[in-house]
């Protein structure tokens, strides 16, 4: 073992990690305000424990000088999907990004591993500025779905029980374990479209009272008090009845009012 400075060796990877972590949750975002929904359900990231780094070379013969290319998911990323549907999804605008450059693909849940493990594993080169320049960076994006992860994590708590030998009979188990996972997961994209519709009258509903709350706060500002508490205690009859038109047309009274208290102060 050579006697590098690690916490030093790992400092471009910790910020790839962060860079992208914040770059795919800002797409979420973008997504779901375009679209009213994303492909994406949350993003998580990590750097690989010294521990595992060693390990993993040692079992892939990869040099201590060569782990920067013998060693691809130093650097990790994780993104989520609800439906099987979305990872191409999420693969295909991957793809197109032009802030980094995709090595190449391994496709886990068209061609499943014998294990049960489902995943779509993609390799990229990611440019990241250090303080000593540009470095280019390889990490490894996972994206598979909440059932999909949920077993994976069980079976890699398990492999490092075990280290990587487990006994047959909770092999096939967990063989089982993971195709029950993606039996859920087929379920789920057979309504798809109505969860979909769901989800998005929740967050409309939620944006609109949101905006309603809001819009009376900014009333007080404008010294409009009577209006807004008038408009407030309309707001609280019409949530008590669930009146969701109700609501709407009540938005758009605030929304005039508040453009006339605009419009008296310019």
């Amino acid at each position: 073992m050579d006697g590098r400075d690690w916490g030093k060796f790992l400092l471009p990877y910790e910020q790839t990690v962060e860079e992208l972590k914040v770059k795919f949750k800002t797409l979420r975002t973008e997504l779901k305000k375009r679209e009213e929904f994303s492909p994406i359900e949350f993003v998580t990231g990590r750097v690989k424990r010294i521990s595992s780094i060693l390990e993993k070379a040692k079992r892939l013969h990869v040099p201590m000088d060569k782990l920067e290319t013998g060693i691809e998911d130093i650097a990790g990323i994780r993104i989520m999907c609800q439906f099987v549907e979305d990872i191409e999804r999420v693969a295909s605008i991957i793809r197109e990004r032009e802030d980094m450059i995709l090595v190449y693909e391994k496709d886990y849940i068209a061609n499943t591993k014998e294990s049960g493990y489902r995943s779509y594993h993609m390799i990229v080169e990611y440019p990241v500025q250090t303080g000593l320049g540009m470095k280019r960076v390889l990490a490894e994006i996972q994206i598979r779905t909440l059932a999909m992860n949920f077993w994976a994590t069980i079976e890699h708590s398990l492999n490092y029980k075990y280290r990587e030998s487990l006994p047959k009979e909770l092999r096939i188990r967990l063989k089982k374990a993971a195709e029950a996972a993606f039996k859920l997961d087929e379920e789920m994209s057979s309504i798809r479209e109505e969860i979909i519709r769901a989800q998005q009258l929740f967050e409309d509903r939620s944006n609109l009272v949101s905006t309603i709350l809001s819009d009376i706060q900014e009333l007080y500002f404008y010294h409009r008090i009577r209006e807004a508490v008038t408009f407030q205690l309309q707001f609280n009859e019409l949530w008590d009845n669930e009146d969701i038109w109700g609501l709407k047309t009540l938005s758009e009274q605030i929304r005039a009012s508040l453009a006339r208290a605009q419009k008296e102060q310019t």
